[in-house]
């Protein structure tokens, strides 16, 4: 038995016998003499049912969910609820038993039942909060031994109160709060949790020098969330904190318990966009928990994420493919991966290679599939069109075709908004693997098949390899210049985080079985393609200048900007639907969905088995051919790149 499951069965086990315990000490505290040994000589008939009675209304109010550690109101409530279930049951039994044909008195009485349900609050709620208790006063016994990190808390007095639970708890290590630091002036004079609230943002350098008078000198500055608000002029902060030599670190989850948190650095492409959209995690719980999930790619950017997020949403097993060893053995060493529940394990395989693909589908035999293997590069692909075709098509094919025969329930392809009226090999073949799945998935419509087949489409993510942010870092690093391949060039932009987890939104709202009226009428039809909310596109150039700011240097003066002009494939401006292309919201925020118009099966296969002779022959005018008479909306070499009305992007505020 794992550890998890064996803490599990304990506490079920002290629910039961609290209950069965209540219910004893409620007789021998309201009754006495003959009327108690009336009672006990029952006891034995109706204790056992009532006890497992009690078992399925814990199971029901999720009592058995929550750690003991992390016990809070939601989980007092809960208990609440649950025994006053019993209470109210234990009331509608006493007027069963009082009837003529059975005792003809009540067993109990109001006031018995009362005092039944102090008590048992007290058994169940107690131990809880005990519990809770003694690892507070654990951890802070702790905090006081080790030589822990002195550290600044930076935010609004709510995110620094989670934060400050979160060190008590264990959950976030080796810092030592020394005070807090708040832009809002509503929050000064304030102590939480015992940490005083020492000024504002402005306050940073004398409040850093007055502890390096007393001897405790600051060694770290942690952001919560709100600090990176734009009323909080998160740019100041990375001023002051370099000005003083203090690394600054951000906390990257808030949530519940901060069960999941983690500190990481704070990096310039933190302040790049607008506020992330607010994610369902009991809904994504709900779609993942249990679940045997594959990943391809499963060590790249999207797909490493994608990994921590089906981990962190409680899949009982995960399956990563990979064609990367080192990309492979990187994503195992993750230690969110380590020490999860999940049972993690990878294979190393191309997609490109039908029969593994099959054989590692048919051994694992997962409930969802996240294809996120592709090769995205616009320039190498219009160099290396072949490779583009082999891997984005037929590795996309492989793929679906082995899910489908395995019995998988959702596949999920990861597209990119390149596949829109597409420009360059990427866009055709990412939007040819789109196609694919929708003729699949449209022989299951109106069955009872298990497969559902979607594309999620989005834009640029920050910190992928690749991505234009970490180039210009590297960049500016070394002094300059920093490239830019077109002064209006405009992208959208969106965090690994963020990406992952409104993809596992869009399959969840797929996995519902939800329509949506994508064809403007009150006609409702499943969704085959999802696109993700990108925001607003950002300027290139304007991207190259902030950055340089935020670094602290002058554009121009100090960090020359260099245009080397657009390359093969490329676009001034992305767009994220097809002027005909129906769009519906599905009322979940930050995801849409769309209506391509796609082929038959029969007419997509015959266009695949003339890619497989134009690949085979070196042809690439005859694999355009194809792609021009598949997506009407292709351009080739030949052909203009930009789409007739470009996207107003949103201008980067500056220092």
């Amino acid at each position: 038995m794992k550890r998890q499951d064996f803490k599990k069965t304990l506490i079920v086990l002290h629910d039961l016998v609290a209950t069965a315990v209540a219910i004893v000490a409620t007789f021998f505290v309201r009754f006495e003499g003959y009327l108690l040994d009336e009672r006990l000589q029952h006891l034995p008939l109706f204790l056992p049912p009532f006890v497992a009675f009690a078992g399925l209304v814990y199971w029901f109010f999720h009592l058995y969910r929550s750690k003991w550690r992390f016990a809070s109101l939601p989980d007092l409530f809960n208990i609440f609820r649950a025994t006053s279930v019993l209470a109210l049951t234990l009331l509608v039994i006493d007027y069963i038993l009082f009837s003529p044909q059975l005792f003809g008195f009540y067993f109990f009485g109001k006031i018995t039942i009362a005092l039944y349900w102090l008590i048992q609050m007290f058994l169940l709620g107690g131990p809880r909060l005990a519990f809770r208790y003694l690892k507070y006063a654990r951890s802070r016994h702790t905090l006081e031994r080790d030589a822990n990190t002195p550290a600044l808390l930076l935010g609004r007095s709510s995110d620094v109160e989670v934060v400050l639970r979160a060190i008590e708890s264990g959950t976030v290590k080796k810092l030592k709060p020394m005070g807090v630091l708040s832009y809002r002036t509503d929050d000064l004079g304030q102590s939480i949790r015992g940490v005083p609230v020492l000024g504002t943002f402005a306050d940073l350098d004398q409040v850093v020098q007055d502890f390096q008078e007393r001897g405790t000198p600051i060694r770290r500055l942690v952001a919560t969330p709100s600090a990176l608000v734009p009323e909080a002029h998160p740019d100041m902060l990375i001023a002051r904190a370099r000005r003083l030599g203090l690394p600054l670190v951000r906390v990257t989850s808030l949530g519940e318990g901060m069960r999941d948190a983690e500190l990481a650095p704070l990096e310039i492409e933190d302040l790049l966009l607008r506020p992330t959209v607010q994610i369902d995690r009991q809904r994504l719980e709900a779609f993942i928990r249990g679940k045997r999930v594959l990943v391809t790619g499963g060590g790249g950017s999207i797909g490493s994420e994608i990994c921590t997020r089906v981990v962190a949403f409680g899949a009982s097993d995960l399956m990563i493919l990979e064609s990367s060893e080192p990309s492979l053995y990187h994503i195992l060493e993750n230690p969110t991966l380590l020490s999860s529940d999940t049972r993690v394990d990878g294979v190393i395989a191309d997609v490109r290679d039908r029969e593994r693909i099959r054989e590692v589908m048919h051994e694992f035999r997962p409930d969802v599939v996240f294809h996120a293997a592709a090769l995205k590069h616009v320039p190498y692909l219009e160099k290396n069109w072949a490779e583009g075709i082999k891997t984005n098509v037929f590795g996309s094919v492989n793929v679906a075709d082995a899910a489908v025969e395995a019995g998988v329930g959702e596949i999920v392809i990861i597209s990119t908004d390149k596949a829109i009226d597409p420009v360059s090999m990427l866009g055709a073949t990412k939007r040819l693997a789109e196609m694919y799945a929708q003729a699949l998935d449209a022989e299951f419509v109106g069955r009872n098949g298990p497969a559902r087949l979607i594309a999620v489409r989005f834009g640029n993510v920050l910190g992928s390899v690749g991505s234009v942010v970490p180039k210009f870092k590297a960049q500016i690093a070394r002094g300059g210049p920093v490239t830019v391949t077109h002064p209006d060039m405009v992208r959208y932009f969106m965090t690994t985080r963020e990406a992952a987890d409104l993809v596992l939104t869009s399959a969840s709202h797929a996995d519902d079985g939800r329509r949506v009226p994508l064809d403007g009428t009150n006609a409702y039809e499943r969704a085959s393609v999802y696109v993700l909310k990108m925001g607003q596109p950002v300027r290139i150039y304007e991207l190259a200048e902030r950055m340089i700011r935020l670094a602290g240097y002058e554009p121009g003066e100090d960090i020359e900007i260099a245009v080397m002009g657009t390359r093969p494939g490329e676009r001034l401006h992305e767009i994220l639907f097809a002027r005909d292309e129906p769009m519906a919201e599905i009322g979940i925020d930050g995801v849409m969905a769309a209506k391509p118009i796609f082929a038959d099966r029969a007419r997509v296969d015959q266009w695949l088995s003339a890619l497989r002779r134009a690949v085979a022959s070196g042809d690439r005018d005859a694999a355009e051919r194809v792609f021009e008479e598949a997506i009407p909306e292709f351009k080739r070499r030949t052909q203009a790149h930009q789409p007739a009305a470009p996207v107003q992007p949103i201008r980067l505020a500056s220092n």
